[in-house]
């Protein structure tokens, strides 16, 4: 397994991860199987979107935040939304990797999803062989 270790400055962000993934890939020499991309914490997610609009991050963010509103939640710590924003976006991807190349689609990007920064976090990336 390999570790990412990502800081983030801001409340919330989406930050393109796929070029360190795609340099997992390369180091691993693992020519076909699966990928997968894990976050490990309940307030930060995983996603695939597209990566050539710079806007799709801020209208991902926007939609989110119009879904999951701040309300009366009985969780202490004040960071309810960014657990409910996890559950939605979800903490992993997996991707079919082949000829050591990620199939992803033309347009994709793989995604960290921070929901309650700023923090520093770790993200789990596992190639699995075929």
């Amino acid at each position: 397994m390999h570790i990412l270790q990502i800081s983030t400055s801001e409340k919330e962000s989406i930050i393109d991860i796929t070029s360190e993934v795609r340099d997992i890939i390369i180091q691993s020499k693992i020519k076909d199987g699966i990928c997968v991309v894990y976050s490990p914490h309940t307030t930060a997610g995983i996603t695939i979107n597209e990566n050539a609009d710079p806007d799709v991050k801020h209208d991902i963010l926007l939609s989110l935040n119009s879904i999951v509103k701040e309300l009366d939640f009985r969780h202490s710590e004040g960071n309810s939304s960014a657990h409910m924003k996890t559950s939605l976006v979800g903490k992993s991807q997996t991707i079919i990797l082949e000829d050591n190349q990620l199939q992803l689609g033309t347009w994709d990007g793989i995604y960290f999803c921070e929901f309650d920064g700023p923090r520093s976090r770790k993200i789990y990336v596992e190639i699995v062989s075929k």
